[in-house]
């Protein structure tokens, strides 16, 4: 009998071990998660502006961006709430934007 008491107290030990430990594991996460979303509020604050000056030119990041969509939903018919992912590439000696919509549509505009 004493070596069932002894299994018994041991395995009881083993649980609350256990369980400290898991609570020892949440508590870090949650500082980890705390801690990750106090640093995307930071960035999302920065306020930055793109331009693009070449030549005696100088267009913005939005203008760009506005450009893009326009000529998608006017010159290809394309619906605003179907553009998902609009990728462009600028190069200004060409005076060219190239685009890819949605990972498929491909083409360019001038700047």
């Amino acid at each position: 009998m004493a070596q069932v008491k002894k299994a018994a107290t041991k395995s009881t030990k083993e649980a609350a071990t256990k369980k400290t430990t898991a609570k020892k594991t949440t508590a870090k996460k949650t500082t980890a998660k705390k801690t990750t979303s106090a640093v995307k509020k930071t960035a999302a604050t920065v306020k930055t502006k793109i331009e693009l000056q070449y030549g005696d030119k100088d267009i913005s990041y939005d203008e760009i961006v506005k450009n893009a969509k326009n000529y998608l939903t006017k010159e290809l018919g394309m619906s605003a709430a179907d553009l998902k992912s609009l990728d462009l590439y600028v190069k200004p000696e060409e005076n060219r934007v190239y685009y890819v919509a949605n990972g498929k549509e491909a083409g360019s505009f001038e700047l």
